[in-house]
């Protein structure tokens, strides 16, 4: 296995150029080369992953009802946790039940905020935009059931990163579903299955990595830098490369140095964008009552928007699936991590990450949008244009605001998916201080690479591997969601007779 992802990833690796300084001076040659390459390739492995079928007029990608069906199932599986454990969790979340003599490297909190800044970014600012613009407010409502839905799989998954994850002696841990698919399977019977779905996942993951949890975080977060202060406009090396020591100095530090910058950059982040958000909907508190009736309201609407009722839950369910990762099995591997010797903890704490990802900030873009009326006169724009525009039309200066926010959530997306990256690269690759430093130092030369040049296809084969790791992640769910219901019967009924010990 270890020989088949090594050429798997020399493939793509020769693929990109060696310099990103030269590429970018070519004058848009090398980009067009490599999207042809990658567009040939892995083409067809791109569309097979988002192989979509119409739906009364709506294109509707396959791989969003695989998440969405799992997420639905494990909700009624394990017994609508995400619903009756919510107390718990914000128990968990405030250390109540943290024994700082358990094994582990970081907090709940900790590890909450880094699963939840690998998922808090674009998605929520354009992402939302365009669900709005494509299926009117009543897609809203579909996301909000999908969020909440998907709040089952992260505490399914999270469960399993932590009950499976490798403790090694000098304190450091290793976990995700490489680990919970290789090792759970094997006591299933099904260890060649469990080792290779393991393996492709590893594989998908690094290329993720890369791509979607990189090159276009910097590609993104340089071009609203460029256009908002007009800055680094023919410099994109050069922001990448500041932006790569940046990333480069914390990433060294591990998982320790990652958790303790994003438990104070997703606050930061939530401060700023959710703050704005709120002062917007306080300001026009009476008109919050309707917008919510639009939503309701569009969700059921035979008429509404981008292909009636359909249509509207289609653009909800995508958007959701595409913001939260719940069933991708990314956040397992940053939750392994936390301090505790109970893996159902680290699955109640991982459940809120869809509510506070989902439900909280996407529906407060979106009602945003709504209450601005800014979808309703959206003069063709989109995604992010949308959002500062419905944003600007109440607070002109906006723009500033969300330039710095598109920054934060970039660099916290790209510090976490390098922890999943690396997570993944030693799992094939072997535990050792030469392997990390090799993986960190591609991961940086990628970032400049990302800020350099425009990889359309690139980028989509990227998005198209974090994807794919949901495949052999959600049949793992399956195979092995009888053990977790198994120990999720055995953990309430100790926390019930205080068998488990409360620390505050």
């Amino acid at each position: 296995m270890k020989y088949i992802a090594i050429s798997i990833l020399l493939t793509v690796f020769v693929l990109c150029p060696p310099a990103a300084a030269f590429a970018q001076d070519a004058g848009g040659g090398i980009d067009q080369k490599i999207g042809e390459i990658f567009g040939t390739v892995f083409g067809p492995f791109v569309s097979f992953i988002f192989y979509s079928v119409t739906i009364n007029g709506v294109s509707f990608p396959l791989i969003v009802a695989w998440l969405i069906l799992c997420a639905l199932i494990l909700t009624v599986y394990m017994g609508f946790v995400q619903f009756t454990g919510i107390r718990h969790s914000i128990d968990l979340l405030r250390g109540v039940y943290s024994n700082p003599e358990d094994a582990g490297e970081v907090s709940h909190f900790q590890a909450l905020a880094t699963a939840l800044s690998g998922t808090v970014g674009l998605g929520n600012i354009a992402g939302v935009a365009v669900a709005v613009s494509l299926g009117g407010p009543g897609a809203t409502f579909w996301m909000i059931v999908a969020g909440l839905a998907g709040m089952a799989s992260k505490f399914t998954e999270c469960t399993l990163g932590v009950k499976y994850r490798e403790e090694f002696p000098d304190g450091h841990v290793s976990g995700g579903p490489m680990y919970y698919l290789s090792k759970g399977l094997a006591e299933k019977g099904k260890p060649g299955l469990g080792k290779l779905l393991a393996v492709l996942f590893a594989i998908m993951c690094i290329f993720g990595s890369f791509g979607g949890g990189n090159m276009f975080q910097g590609n993104q977060a340089h071009q609203m830098i460029a256009n908002t202060f007009g800055i680094f406009t023919d410099t994109g090396w050069l922001f990448g490369l500041i932006l790569a020591v940046i990333v480069g100095a914390v990433i060294i530090g591990g998982i320790k140095s990652i958790a303790k910058v994003t438990e104070k950059i997703v606050p930061l982040m939530a401060i700023l964008y959710v703050g704005t958000a709120l002062v917007i909907l306080i300001a026009n508190f009476t008109k919050i009552p309707t917008a919510f009736g639009l939503v309701v309201q569009g969700a059921f609407a035979p008429e509404a928007i981008g292909g009636g009722i359909v249509g509207v839950l289609i653009q909800g369910l995508k958007r959701a699936a595409f913001s939260n990762e719940a069933g991708i099995g990314s956040a397992a591997i940053a939750h392994s991590a936390v301090r505790t010797n109970e893996p159902l903890t680290e699955g109640y704490v991982a459940l809120l990450e869809p509510f506070i990802d989902t439900v909280v900030i996407c529906t407060m873009t979106a009602l945003v949008i709504v209450i601005t009326g800014a979808y309703a006169d959206a003069g063709g724009m989109t995604g992010v244009a949308l959002t500062s525009a419905a944003f600007q039309s109440v607070f002109p200066w906006f723009g500033v605001v969300l330039a710095v926010a598109v920054l934060l959530f970039a660099f916290s997306t790209m510090i976490s998916w390098s922890y999943y990256g690396l997570k993944c690269w030693t799992y094939l690759f072997g535990e050792s201080r030469i392997s990390e430093l090799t993986f960190k130092l591609i991961f940086c030369v990628f970032v400049v690479i990302g800020c350099s040049m425009s990889l359309g296809p690139v980028i989509d084969f990227s998005d198209a591997a974090i994807f794919a790791m949901s495949l052999g992640n959600v049949l793992g769910l399956y195979l092995l969601m009888g053990t977790v219901k198994k120990d999720l019967k055995d953990y309430q009924a100790r926390i019930k007779s205080g068998e488990i010990q409360r620390y505050k």
